[in-house]
């Protein structure tokens, strides 16, 4: 049986791509191990999934000062040695990184060994985990065309992101029962992560008014997040967060409100959805998510709103002028070369192995 060890963690846009190429490299005939840090959402989130998990020691890496600048190196060597000790008695095949700082000493420490590694960026310019491992990997994929003159050009392939095969099978009925709306007029979903974004969700709600007049609106708002003064408003349902019944929710949407971190978006390239991106300013990020919003639109894929501009009746503007053109986004979606991200990848585990 081949061995692959999967990597990655420190937020879920480090962990769900993995997650969703499970099934195929399961498909595969692949004996599948994680690793991750002791204790990091990882390790929490791969639980579900009945695959055998390593934590190790794991230190961050700063751009910026900190008293943690101090102890973390001694985190990482120490990560370094106890993924360097597992991978050379378990002997994998292959490693696949998601990045996340956990995934610095296990790429390294694969590779040392003569381990090949693939690795994954998320965002238009990889961030400091990744570009500390691409030096040693095999293959790096991305998921915009922009990145690919920014890797090195015999390992950057444009693969997209790996999405979860069940969020193409919703049911739109199952939604629209779940949110009580009505199958005669269109769905908006706003989403924001799981923890929200209280700027886009202050906008949605003053732009209610006037989106409620032509659309119904379902509305993930974020942990503590729920407008209780808003609960008994008519073709409208708010809910902190959804896990199982997503897939219904995205099945019953004609329009996306979405921030624009790179899972995110490239499910709703997946789902071909079209959308209105808000993706978080620089000054609460390092502005990656700027960038991935502007690759899209230039792509034709989204509409992009700056959040220092936005106001509720520029968002009910935009998202009336998305729908009445959404089939020209739709249509530039189907057209992607980034929409078989998952066998794309399975291509490229299997070519390692092979060699």
């Amino acid at each position: 049986m081949k061995k692959i060890v999967m990597t990655g963690g420190g937020s879920a846009g480090h962990v769900t791509p993995n997650i969703a190429l499970l099934p195929a490299l399961r498909d595969a005939g692949y004996e599948i191990t994680y690793v991750g840090s002791y204790d990091g959402i990882e390790k929490r989130l791969v639980g579900d999934f009945d695959i055998p998990y390593v934590g190790i020691a794991t230190g961050k890496f700063r751009r910026y000062l900190d008293i943690k600048n101090l102890t973390d190196p001694f985190r990482v060597i120490k990560g370094f040695s106890e993924a360097r000790r597992f991978l050379k008695t378990y002997q994998p095949d292959v490693v696949f990184s998601k990045g996340g700082f956990v995934s610095v000493p296990v790429v390294r420490a694969a590779a040392s060994l003569g381990i090949p590694c693939i690795i994954h960026e998320s965002d238009m310019t990889p961030g400091l985990a990744n570009k500390l491992c691409i030096p040693v990997a095999k293959k790096v994929c991305c998921n915009f065309p922009e990145t690919l003159k920014l890797l090195p050009a015999n390992k950057a392939v444009l693969t997209g992101s790996p999405i979860r095969a069940e969020l193409s099978k919703g049911n739109k009925l199952a939604g629209l029962d779940m949110c009580g709306f009505s199958a005669n007029d269109p769905v908006i979903m706003v989403i924001g992560g799981s923890l929200g974004a209280t700027n886009v969700n202050k906008a949605v709600r003053e732009a209610l008014p006037r989106l409620l007049t032509d659309f119904q609106v379902v509305h993930l708002c974020g942990k503590g997040k729920v407008d209780n003064l808003l609960l008994n408003t008519p073709r409208y349902k708010q809910f902190e967060y959804i896990k199982t019944e997503l897939k219904d929710i995205f099945a019953m949407a004609d329009l996306v409100i979405s921030r624009a971190g790179a899972n995110a978006i490239c499910e709703l390239l997946a789902l071909k959805k079209p959308n209105i991106l808000i993706p978080l300013p620089s000054s609460s990020s390092r502005g990656d998510q700027l960038l991935n919003a502007r690759s899209f639109e230039a792509q034709g894929f989204s509409i992009v709103l700056d959040e220092d501009d936005l106001t509720p009746d520029l968002l009910a503007d935009k998202v009336h002028e998305l729908y009445f053109t959404r089939q020209t986004y739709h249509d530039a979606m189907s057209k992607s070369g980034q929409m078989d991200s998952i066998q794309t990848i399975m291509n490229l585990i299997n070519e390692a192995c092979s060699k």
